[in-house]
């Protein structure tokens, strides 16, 4: 979307507002308002997201052991209806709410990680693998019920699965001999991946979000110019309300 500076931003208990985009929480729904241009080629994108959870968790994830980066799954099992205002692009369906919250920059901690969130019969899974600077590892499965309660559990195997076309590593848990696989691409950049992907958990065959994270590759000098002229910037923004 767009990089903006402060004068950009709006916030109060129940809302967020960055330029002329929004965030409204009414206590039941997020509504995501959206007016942006994107990229390549800076076409038009606006339109509005409505998010219902099932239900709000207290739940949150230490990916390190000082706390310095938490993962925080606010809703994990909800309903979505997505209206932009471009042929094809609205559906409606099953959707979660997500956020990473950190004191320091990931590439500092972070070395690689994969994330993955599949809808079940009885709610979401949820699957925490990273590998940090010092060396050590994050492995964390969570499950997810309807109203929001939230169970660690074993971890099926790792299971690698075909790169896409920027070569980053792909890998999530899967039952003991199932090759999981994407479905459908969502973004592909030479450090991140994101999909939907197919795998199988205790015996059901599920369908969700995945992300690849390549951050040794992200500290590499010739990826930064690169971001600097993918994402557009605006350094001032008069001050309004939606």
């Amino acid at each position: 979307m767009t990089d903006r500076g402060r004068d950009a931003l709006e916030l109060s208990e129940s809302q967020m507002t960055i330029g002329p985009s929004a965030l409204n929480w009414d206590g039941t729904a997020l509504t995501i308002t959206i007016d942006e241009r994107s990229t390549p080629h800076g076409q038009r994108l606006k339109g509005k997201v409505t998010l219902t959870p099932s239900a709000v968790t207290d739940v949150e994830l230490p990916l390190c052991e000082d706390g310095a980066h938490i993962w925080r799954p606010f809703a994990p099992v909800a309903d979505i209806d997505v209206q932009l205002e471009k042929s094809g692009w609205s559906w409606s369906g099953h959707g979660y709410f997500d956020a990473n919250f950190g004191t320091r920059a990931l590439e500092q901690d972070f070395d690689y990680w994969t994330w993955g969130r599949f809808p079940t019969e009885a709610g979401a899974c949820c699957f925490y693998d990273a590998t940090r600077c010092d060396g050590s590892h994050l492995a964390a499965a969570i499950t997810f019920d309807k109203n929001g309660h939230a169970h660690t559990v074993q971890s099926p195997p790792r299971a690698s699965f075909k790169p896409a076309f920027w070569g980053v590593h792909r890998e999530t848990r899967a039952d003991l001999g199932f090759a999981p696989h994407e479905v459908m691409p969502m973004l592909d950049a030479p450090f991140y991946n994101r999909a939907m992907v197919e795998t199988k958990i205790n015996g059901e065959v599920v369908t969700g979000v995945h992300e690849s994270l390549d951050l040794s590759r992200f500290r590499k000098p010739w990826l930064m110019p690169m971001l600097a002229m993918r994402v557009p910037r605006r350094k001032n923004w008069p001050k309004q309300r939606l």
